[in-house]
């Protein structure tokens, strides 16, 4: 079942969804700048300054490179990601520019099928939690895709500390997760995310590099997942080749009558 997880949540991520060399002829990258911070801040501040730093769409596509790779093998393939703010995202999957897959992730639920074996899988966020190693949901799929903290920052308490231009925020509750969150301190944008469960030997950090500013707002426009268990490692790497905004677009997604349902465990 191993396999099939791996190359299941890697439709998903591909799937889900992050140097970019083209861009949209429609949304132009530029150099994210601002002042250089003099003071070290407060971590309320930090986290007000954070969310300062808005984005806003009804529609987003996006085409990724992406690779993916555990402990058994590693695979190349292009990626088709729509979203839908808080409402969808549907991925397609491209393999030597032939669909091989899709997924859809909605509010309440998880479905992909791949074309190779004919099986598709409908369900909840629970498999995804489990293989990333931490909990998620629509929100913080949509929030990891686009460069921003999985987390609600302003509902948690936090510890500042600030190395090299960078703060870092250290979630001070007691619970089962270790969380901290790295953000420039100049611009205050989020640089990366871990989420970590000691008891259960489970890790997810994710890294935004080459962010871009359109006017709808930052995008990173390079993410890399490292995802570790107790059963191995996984690693999910994209490149967000092109990006365009509020664009209509449409969502379709059936699975094909004759797909074999799967059962992950």
């Amino acid at each position: 079942m191993r396999r099939v997880l791996a190359k299941g949540v890697f439709v998903f991520l591909v799937c889900c969804a992050s140097s970019l060399t083209l861009v949209s002829c429609k949304s132009k990258a530029v150099a994210v700048e601002a002042a250089k911070t003099s003071t070290r801040m407060s971590a309320n501040k930090i986290i007000e300054n954070y969310y300062n730093n808005k984005i806003d769409f009804s529609t987003l596509y996006i085409k990724s490179d992406v690779q993916y790779s555990d402990d058994k093998q590693t695979q190349n393939v292009s990626a088709e990601i729509k979203i839908k703010k808080d409402e969808q995202i549907l991925v397609s999957v491209r393999f030597l520019g032939f669909v091989v897959g899709k997924a859809s992730i909605t509010p309440t639920s998880v479905s992909y099928y791949e074309k190779v074996k004919g099986t598709y899988f409908e369900g909840d966020f629970s498999t995804l939690s489990q293989w990333l190693g931490t909990d998620l949901d629509f929100d913080k799929i949509q929030n990891l895709l686009l460069g921003r903290a999985i987390d609600d920052l302003e509902k948690g308490k936090y510890t500042e500390s600030l190395t090299d231009q960078v703060y870092k925020l250290e979630d001070e509750s007691a619970d089962a997760f270790k969380k901290s969150f790295y953000l420039d301190a100049n611009t205050f944008l989020l640089n990366k995310q871990e989420i970590a469960q000691a008891t259960k030997g489970r890790m997810i950090a994710v890294d935004y590099f080459n962010k871009s500013v359109y006017k709808e707002g930052t995008l990173p426009l390079k993410v890399f997942i490292n995802a570790i268990q107790e059963k191995g490692k996984s690693q999910i790497n994209l490149e967000y080749n092109t990006v365009t905004f509020n664009e209509k677009l449409s969502f379709p997604y059936v699975v094909p009558d004759d797909y074999k349902r799967i059962i992950i465990k």
